[in-house]
């Protein structure tokens, strides 16, 4: 019977502490009824007061918190919230730091008139076609910086050629945005945007080409001579788009080059107009070419084939009293005229069927002179291999 009563006694007590009040007998009550202002609008929270307190006001948003102090005017509390709060749009909560501990919150809303308006557009370089696109991204904002209310119309303006174009976005979680395709020539796309009368500055979309489709290379030479002095220059076909257009200047294109030996040579060139060219020496001796260009990855072109006659079908060598001064020429080229210095010229040294060392010349003005000293070859008997533009002869029981 004694703890039934003891428990009624507690729970009177926390009846009465869970009724409002402040101080004695006064009590607080919010007179201002408005839940939604605007940013940069002066807002004051008014309360009610029945007494001489003036309880502290706790209020914060999304870029903080701060307490407010009160002006008393004839029993009215009036908190004025601080510019660092009223000027930035979204809810602001506040508490009154009371014994009946009143809390709300309110609502700041932008000015629906731009003052500015923040642009994103990227990438800024897309591919023709109409699949690629790029991403423009509209921000309006008020005179105090605060994105403008959602459903709030942008109108995005683009031109291309002889296309302009208008399109109505609606703002949704405070940005616009607009995919801008591209189309399916190359050149350069206009973007801007406009809302409330207020307009962007212009940006630029870059449409380039697509991915290059398969061609055609040609050659050119002076002679189809194996002179290893001569250039011959490889070109490729005018390399456009599936859609018609020029690849785009400085495209890589390699040429792989494969002989008789099927050995391969490389050589490469980047397009000036879709047209790209490569050079390549001629081989020094006879041999046939099978050639054939790529752009790595996205398209190729047939082979082409390649034949070069051999300029020397004999040559002279002589041998010095010792014989160890060996003297190849006159090297004759195809109109007997003396073939062009920096031929190479190679003399093989075999003892026993065993090669003891190759040595090689350039040829100049149609000779090539070799010594074969004692410290590398004593007195005996030798069998000696020249070759020059792919013909040799063999000398065998030489005696040095």
């Amino acid at each position: 019977m004694i703890l039934k009563h003891t428990y009624l006694l507690l729970f009177g007590w926390m009846v009465l502490l869970s009724v409002p009040s402040y101080g004695n007998n006064g009590t607080i009550e919010l007179i201002t009824k408005t839940t939604e202002f605007e940013a940069g609008q002066a807002i004051t929270l008014k309360f009610s007061n029945t007494d001489n307190a003036t309880p502290s006001l706790y209020v914060s948003n999304s870029y903080g918190a701060t307490l407010i102090k009160p002006e008393k005017d004839s029993g009215i509390l009036n908190y004025l919230i601080p510019q660092s709060i009223s000027n930035k749009t979204g809810v602001v909560h506040w508490k009154l730091l009371a014994n009946n501990s009143l809390s709300g919150a309110f609502s700041v809303i932008s000015k629906q008139k731009a003052t500015s308006i923040e642009t994103y557009l990227g990438p800024p370089s897309i591919q023709a076609g109409g699949t690629d696109y790029s991403m423009l991204v509209v921000i309006p904002t008020d005179y105090l910086d605060n994105p403008l209310a959602d459903s709030t119309k942008v109108i995005v303006k683009h031109q291309f050629l002889d296309n302009q174009n208008k399109e109505v976005v609606l703002m949704n979680h405070r940005i616009a945005y607009k995919n801008i395709y591209s189309e399916p020539k190359t050149g350069r796309i206009l973007v801007s945007s406009e809302c409330l009368e207020f307009n962007s500055k212009e940006y630029t979309v870059n449409v380039l080409p697509a991915i290059p489709t398969d061609f055609d290379i040609s050659y050119s030479r002076n002679h189809d001579y194996a002179d290893g002095n001569q250039i011959t220059t490889f070109s490729t076909s005018i390399i456009k788009d599936q859609y018609g257009n020029l690849v785009s200047d400085g495209t890589y294109v390699d040429f792989f080059i494969t002989n008789r030996s099927n050995h391969i040579l490389k050589t490469s060139g980047t397009t000036i107009n879709g047209i790209a060219y490569a050079k390549m020496i001629h081989p020094d001796h006879e041999d046939q070419w099978s050639v054939k260009a790529f752009i790595e990855g996205m398209a190729e072109s047939k082979p082409i084939q390649l034949a070069y006659k051999a300029i020397i079908s004999d040559f002279n060598v002589q041998f010095s009293e010792n014989s160890r001064t060996v003297t190849i020429g006159p090297l004759q080229s195809f109109m007997h005229q003396m073939v062009p210095d920096g031929l190479e010229v190679s003399l093989s040294v075999f003892q026993n069927d065993i090669k003891l060392k190759t040595l090689t010349k350039s040829a100049f003005e149609g000779y090539a002179t070799f010594k074969l000293d004692t410290n590398n070859f004593p007195s005996d008997n030798y069998t000696l291999k020249i070759e020059t533009a792919g013909v040799q002869k063999t000398y065998t029981n030489v005696k040095l």
